[in-house]
């Protein structure tokens, strides 16, 4: 983080929060993951995953607890294109190295195949 520059706890609060979603929607998916990936103490990150439903992100965890693996279900009101578009500067103010992802996660389910697609 730019040493030189303040940004209030509110701000980097909730980019923390967006950019948790954003990992996990990428397949950074674990508390371990998340850790690894940003150096995140592991009960911020468990903190961090638990409040994303003030934000209205649902966040759902699946299968046993030791290896199971955290999902977002809704965006809410959030947008993650705007956060991949905006990633290099969350990181920046968060103080975590920014590696860029490919593309955004999809945000919706894959087209029908033909031989799926409703006949009319």
């Amino acid at each position: 983080m730019d040493q030189s520059i303040h940004y209030s706890k509110t701000k980097t609060s909730f980019y923390r929060r967006l950019y948790v979603a954003y990992l996990i929607d990428s397949g950074v998916n674990s508390v371990p993951a998340i850790m690894a990936k940003t150096g995140m103490p592991r009960r911020t990150a468990q903190d961090t995953i638990k409040a994303l439903a003030e934000l209205d992100i649902k966040c759902h965890f699946n299968l046993p607890k030791k290896s199971g693996y955290y999902e977002i279900l809704d965006w809410g009101a959030m947008n993650k294109e705007w956060i991949h578009e905006h990633l290099e500067r969350i990181c920046s103010i968060l103080g975590y190295q920014y590696e860029p992802f490919e593309k955004a996660p999809e945000a919706e389910a894959p087209e029908a195949t033909p031989e799926e697609a409703p006949s009319e």
